[in-house]
């Protein structure tokens, strides 16, 4: 019986997880954070606008995300330890989830208040909530354009792009009902932006959500089919069984699969043991990107040792 393990280069012991790559452009989406917030709570004191308000009450959220999603790349990247063989990578999508929770909170905070306002609607300035709605909506803009990249690569910066983008989405409601209430003057306009920014923010919440707990539940990557991943490495030469396959996710960036490979008798010699692991490594990494894999070569009939124990 022999082993094979091979470790690619997107953990923490390589080139750090995949939002390490988005670290400078997450610091500079949260200053923007920070200088928004201020100019909106002021905006909304001034005003009285509750579509402003809400706005910079998820506003708050953003920069209470983006830093978890940052002190989140930090531990991720820190080195392995004994107890902790993959470091701290699911610091990411804890951090996601965090953000998951904030957004739901705000969705749930304006969808409240906006009933609220229905009942004791109040009188909004349209030009000046407008003023503070395009400085959102441009600040926003900047943020959303340094973090595209990353939110594809990363379900951690994903979860702080889906916060600015529902912030930018929240502005872009804000101008429109008070151009509704400078032309028409139908203070209604300003709880119905709100609850079009709550209704924005929550099916893209409970979508990521859905992603990470696929991810701390240890489910196949999505896009790999553990039968083709199967059905690719029986195609390795030599290779005559393939079971107990697992495919799983650390975090973004660094999918993982172990398996038991059945062998001919005379792949566990030295040289031929060598070619199916090369061969195996490549099969995983070229067809399905996967670079940290553990196979266990065995001979005929070893897995009946195994009932009860390995799975």
């Amino acid at each position: 019986m022999g082993a094979g393990h091979h470790h690619g280069h997107t953990g923490t012991g390589g080139g750090g997880t995949a939002g390490a790559a988005h670290r400078g452009r997450l610091w500079i989406a949260l200053g923007i954070a920070c200088l928004l917030l201020v100019a909106e709570a002021i905006g909304a004191a001034l005003t009285g606008s509750l579509a402003l308000l809400a706005d910079a009450g998820h506003v708050a959220t953003d920069v209470i995300g983006l830093g978890a999603a940052l002190f989140a790349i930090h531990l991720a990247n820190r080195p392995t330890a004994a107890r902790r063989t993959f470091g701290l990578a699911r610091a990411e999508i804890l951090a996601a989830l965090l953000n998951c929770v904030l957004l739901l909170g705000v969705g749930g905070y304006i969808l409240i208040e906006a009933i609220d306002r229905f009942r004791n609607p109040a009188q909004v300035p349209g030009g000046l909530t407008i003023a503070f709605g395009l400085l959102g909506l441009a600040l926003n803009g900047v943020s959303l354009a340094l973090l595209m990249r990353g939110q594809r690569e990363s379900l951690n910066v994903r979860g702080a792009f889906l916060e600015v983008l529902a912030d930018a989405l929240g502005s872009l409601a804000v101008v429109a009902a008070a151009v509704v209430i400078l032309v028409t003057g139908w203070q209604y306009a300003d709880p119905v932006a709100s609850l079009v920014i709550a209704g924005l923010i929550v099916p893209r919440t409970l979508r990521l959500a859905g992603e990470a707990l696929e991810i701390l539940l240890e489910a196949a990557p999505r896009g790999v089919d553990p039968d083709e991943v199967r059905e690719h490495m029986l195609g390795v030469e030599g290779v005559r069984e393939v079971h107990d396959v697992h495919l799983w996710t650390i975090t973004s960036g660094m999918p993982v699969v172990s398996a038991h490979v059945v062998v001919a008798p005379e792949v566990l010699g030295a040289v031929e043991h060598e070619r199916v692991l090369h061969d195996l490594r490549e099969c995983l990494g070229g067809h399905f990107a996967v670079e940290h894999c553990t196979f266990q070569l065995e001979p005929a009939g070893h897995a009946r040792h195994e009932a009860g124990v390995c799975h």
